[in-house]
Formats: structure tokens, sequence, C-alpha cells
């Protein structure tokens, strides 16, 4: 085989749900052999990801010699899953590239000697920025419900069962219950509640 293969360029992005953009990655206008798109939670850990496997295989077959990504998040929220990705990395030879902060792994084939503490200290703010996500959406809530507003759907809010199948995400949903997926994975890979998951699953 050509060595050409053996040294392909890879672009790896995420983005969280469906209702997030990944318009914003079209302002790269750098030149890849190949790139993997996963739209999924980054607290799922990055080997389980459906694109990232197909991207696994390939490092694993020795055919990538640099990942490009716009930040360490969209490797991951959670600090020891990066890490150890990047250390798998790392150890297969590919220079991994974070375009926001202008960095590299392995810069001309050499370890780069700031690179680990970078990385380790960047994928904790990561996590620690998450947590600050999820605790301001939970007092959030708290002082709406304090003020005398209601969660969940308003009175009167109707929706039909095949307009519910027919949403992007019950159709996802759907999709991995086709391959016999237990609820508790997909919950995981989709970022959905189990209570949603078991209504499909009820109506189909």
């Amino acid at each position: 085989m050509c060595d050409y293969f053996y040294n392909m360029k890879i672009k790896y992005d995420r983005v969280s749900t469906l209702q997030q953009s990944g318009n914003r990655f079209a302002l790269d206008n750098e030149i890849y052999d190949k790139k993997f798109f996963d739209t999924i939670s980054g607290s799922v850990p990055f080997k389980e990801r459906l694109e990232a496997k197909e991207l696994v295989k390939l490092v694993e077959s020795g055919l990538i010699k640099e990942l490009v990504t716009e930040e360490f998040s969209r490797l991951g929220r959670n600090t020891g899953d990066v890490i150890n990705v990047l250390s798998w990395l790392d150890e297969k030879g590919v220079n991994v590239k974070i375009k926001n902060l202008g960095i590299e792994s392995r810069p001309n084939g050499k370890t780069n000697p700031i690179w680990k503490l970078i990385s380790a200290t960047m994928s904790s703010l990561y996590e620690l920025e998450l947590e600050n996500i999820k605790e301001r959406t939970r007092a959030g809530r708290i002082v709406y419900v304090q003020k005398g507003g209601k969660l969940g759907r308003p009175k009167g809010a109707t929706e039909s069962e095949k307009e519910f199948l027919e949403k992007d995400s019950s159709k996802r949903i759907i999709k991995e219950l086709k391959k016999g997926k237990p609820v508790r994975d997909i919950s995981s890979i989709l970022s959905v509640s189990t209570r949603t998951i078991m209504k499909v699953k009820k109506l189909i």
C-alpha cells in the first residue's frame, strides 16, 4: 500500500445534541484525508462513540499520523478518559493538534515537553465547567419552581403518538433499540432519559 495511506491527517469533531450546530467547524478550511463527526454527550467515553470507533480502527491499524480537533472538550468532558485517550494516541505515534490552543503533542515527530501538563489542566477545566453548568441548571430550576413556575409540559399541550415517534430523537432511539442495545446504554449514547426510551419502546 502507498505510504500516503499510512500518514493520514484526520479531523474529529463532536457536538452534544442534535440542536447544536456543527456549522462552526465549517470555518476550518484545512485539507484532511477523512473527517469524523459525532453527535453525542462528551460524558460518553471516546472509544464508545459511533464515529470515534471507526477512527479508533484506523489508529490501531497504524494509518493515522495526525489527529486534529477544535478543543480538548471535543474528545470528552471526563478528565480521566481524555488523558487515557491522549496517552493511547501518543503510544500509537499520532500527533494530536488542538486548534483553539494552537498546540500539538508531537510536533515534527518529537514529544512536546509541556503537552501532558497542558492537556491534563485543560481537561480538568472542561470537566469542572460541565459540573458548573449542571449545578447552575439545577439551581435555576429550583428558583423557577420557588417563584411558582412549573416544570414539564404545559397544561393542554398534546402530542400524538405518531408525532412523538417521528421526532429525530425518537428515530435515533428506535434505531438503537433495533440493534438490541440495553436501555441504559442508549441513554448514555444519546443523552436521553431512560423514561423517554421506555416510552418509545412501548409504542413501537
